[in-house]
């Protein structure tokens, strides 16, 4: 990788535009995060919808043969559609390699029996709706811990705080993440902010935020962020490999996130969509190598986290309260 420190990092197409007289203004120093991943670095990768220990077979065999170094890998359709067994050897495989494994956790309103989410408004969304729907998210991630994964995914406020209370009264691992999917991913920096105090430490934001809106976060919060660069259909459809390196200056500590678009939905997963979801699995892979060979075009790779990291840094918190 280029050494940042000694190549001045270059935006797409600079050397043309100035000499045709339409060159940009010069970045703003005072839009720049200042903030970094502990141990160093301001970027770490993502591999998300990988739903299984097939398709994490297949992510695993592509991202060597590319070279696409993996931070974390994400799974979309839940600990409850795993057996005992599938999670065991995910858990192995990434552990293997120094990978974090994220599970999302438990029911959600999208597909519950309440009516609202198939209304135009979409109701609550993913929330998990009543009692019964937090005690299956706080099962999961139980079920999950147990059995060694060490990142859980929530899209639920009320499960995320009360997975952070679960995480401080040592019933789960003190050392597990907790990950705010993109579906109730925060728009401004207030709310950013409290995602923050509720327990997240890493917080999916929608690929449509603006450069300025990354910025406006960063003045509030250092809680590691994750985006899209390519985000799937249902989340819009963006694709946002050019401004990579932009996103990184604007949004660190951030991870990337490498979805696709044009491509089906495969929540929940079952063997009955296998040859689709390996199909888009190797592919994702792909797309981050293609992300990665931009960074390094612009001489702006050279700040990556350093490969086995996870923890997120010193963050702020709600008092619990006894």
């Amino acid at each position: 990788m280029t050494d940042a420190s000694t190549t001045a990092a270059r935006r797409p197409g600079e050397q043309a535009l100035t000499a045709l007289g339409l060159s940009a203004p010069a970045p703003d120093p005072a839009d720049a995060s200042a903030h970094s991943f502990p141990g160093g670095g301001r970027w770490r990768t993502e591999i998300p919808s990988c739903e299984g220990p097939e398709a994490l077979a297949v992510v695993l065999k592509e991202a060597s043969r590319l070279d696409v170094p993996i931070h974390r890998i994400s799974q979309g359709s839940g600990v409850w559609m795993l057996t005992d067994a599938e999670i065991t050897e995910m858990v192995e495989s990434t552990g293997e390699r120094d990978i974090e494994l994220c599970l999302f956790t438990g029911p959600r309103g999208t597909w519950d029996i309440g009516g609202s989410t198939r209304t135009d408004s979409r109701g609550a969304g993913l929330r998990a709706r009543g009692h019964d729907a937090v005690a299956g998210c706080v099962e999961d991630a139980f079920r999950a811990t147990e059995l060694g994964v060490k990142c859980l995914l929530v899209a639920d406020e009320g499960v995320l705080w009360t997975l952070h209370r679960a995480r401080a009264a040592g019933i789960i691992p003190a050392d597990t993440t907790l990950k705010v999917s993109a579906l109730i991913g925060p728009v401004n920096p207030a709310a950013y902010a409290v995602y923050e105090r509720l327990g997240a430490d890493s917080v999916n934001v929608p690929s449509d935020l603006t450069l300025d809106h990354l910025t406006e976060i960063r003045r509030v919060s250092g809680a590691p962020m994750d985006m899209y660069i390519e985000a799937p259909d249902d989340l819009g459809g963006y694709v946002r490999m050019y401004e990579v390196a932009e996103l990184i200056r604007r949004g660190a500590p951030l991870y990337l996130k490498f979805g696709l678009s044009k491509a089906p939905g495969i929540y929940p997963y079952g063997h009955h969509m296998r040859e689709l979801t390996l199909a888009t699995a190797k592919e994702r892979v792909r797309r981050g190598r293609l992300a990665l060979d931009l960074l390094a075009r612009h001489g702006a790779d050279g700040d990556m986290a350093p490969l086995g990291s996870r923890l997120p840094g010193d963050l702020r918190r709600f008092e619990i309260s006894a």
